[in-house]
């Protein structure tokens, strides 16, 4: 097989463990998953009203143009339908970004660590990867503009960034707006944008009209509690999302996942109470971190990385035993820490405790 050559080296996406894979594995009746920044709470009931009203077509192809769902999402937004282009999630519309500018002649440009698709994807493409080190958690903007050459086609910015939670703030981010060429794409992966509480956050949609070289990534797999049914969307000018809309499948979003997000985007009360319910969560956290000395980022996102000073596998084997999912951070470039999704009040308490237990583990292994 004439195989690219980069791909037989490369590891596939691994999803962390699954419940029921945990609950056979331990025998555990009772499992928390907090591992994948899912919504602890859920999607609105509107979403599970659609549903059960759906009629079940399945032998017809879904809206190839997911036309209500833009219309509702164009409004919401205040830009054109045609500034819109949805994926099977963010994800996808992550592949369709490089499979459309990235080669064995270009080079991408992102943070280290950050949400590890953008290199993945950069890889199967052929592309050189220019990786630009975090500095306390944040993205080095003034290191990331210092790296661009003329082959550079791809500039990745997560804000809130993966797993750290850090943001950019608007000045920093105009700033290195203004300086970027106007032939490189810089994508603004938001998907963790709803959960933001910062004062000094951008708005991201209004700077499409002021940088033309601007896509917006965002998605229904977090607050909006549809993580199952994979929507996510990118926005930008017209001309980009005409050039992108060849590389994307076909009834890419399929029905059902287009009705659920109509439905999720016209319950703006339930994401403003996702986000104070988070907001509180992570209090619980910061309590817990400054009790026990632990450092952690602040985070806009709904999730916290948490360092333990210690092999973040066995932390995570040890509250996998205690029945808390959480993610290692050694697969993340954080290997004293763990990445824990912000769950229910009681969720946090129950994972809390559980830290709790390890820590005076290994206070009495000293």
């Amino acid at each position: 097989m004439k195989w690219k050559e980069q791909l037989l080296n490369l590891t596939p996406y691994q999803p962390g463990k699954s419940i029921d894979q945990v609950k056979k594995e331990y025998g555990l009746d009772k499992i928390v998953k907090l591992a994948s920044n899912e919504n602890p709470f859920g999607c609105s009931e509107k979403v599970l009203f659609t549903m059960n009203q759906s009629p079940s077509f399945f032998a017809l192809y879904p809206d190839g143009y997911a036309a209500e769902l833009r219309s509702l999402l164009a409004d919401h937004l205040s830009v054109k339908e045609e500034q819109i282009i949805f994926g099977n999630g963010s994800d996808e519309i992550i592949q369709m970004i490089s499979r459309a500018l990235l080669g064995p002649d270009t080079n991408t440009i992102m943070a280290a660590p950050t949400f590890p698709q953008y290199k993945h994807n950069a890889v199967v493409e052929g592309a050189e990867i220019r990786e630009i080190p975090l500095i306390n958690g944040e993205h080095d903007l003034d290191a990331m503009l210092a790296a661009i050459d003329e082959n550079t086609a791809v500039i990745w910015v997560c804000s809130p960034n993966n797993p750290t939670g850090s943001y950019v703030s608007e000045s920093s981010l105009l700033s290195f707006l203004e300086k970027v060429p106007e032939d490189i794409l810089v994508v603004l992966d938001e998907a963790y944008y709803e959960y933001v509480v910062a004062d000094d956050y951008y708005r991201a949609v209004d700077l499409i009209s002021q940088y033309n070289n601007l896509i917006v990534l965002r998605t229904f797999s977090k607050i909006y509690g549809l993580a199952s049914l994979r929507v996510g969307y990118g926005v930008s000018n017209q001309e980009i999302i005409k050039v992108l809309e060849p590389v994307r499948e076909p009834f890419n979003v399929n029905k059902f996942a287009q009705a659920a997000a109509a439905a999720a985007l016209g319950d703006q009360q339930f994401i403003e109470s996702c986000r104070q319910k988070n907001r509180e969560g992570l209090e619980q956290f910061y309590d817990f971190c400054e009790k026990n000395q632990l450092q952690y980022y602040p985070s806009q996102g709904n999730f916290i990385l948490i360092n333990f000073n210690a092999d973040s596998n066995d932390v995570f084997q040890f509250l996998l035993e205690k029945g808390y999912i959480v993610r290692s951070g050694k697969a993340l470039g954080f290997p004293d820490s763990v990445r824990v999704t912000v769950g229910s009040k009681e969720q946090n308490e129950g994972v809390l405790e559980a830290m709790e237990q390890y820590l005076a583990k290994q206070a009495a292994a000293l």
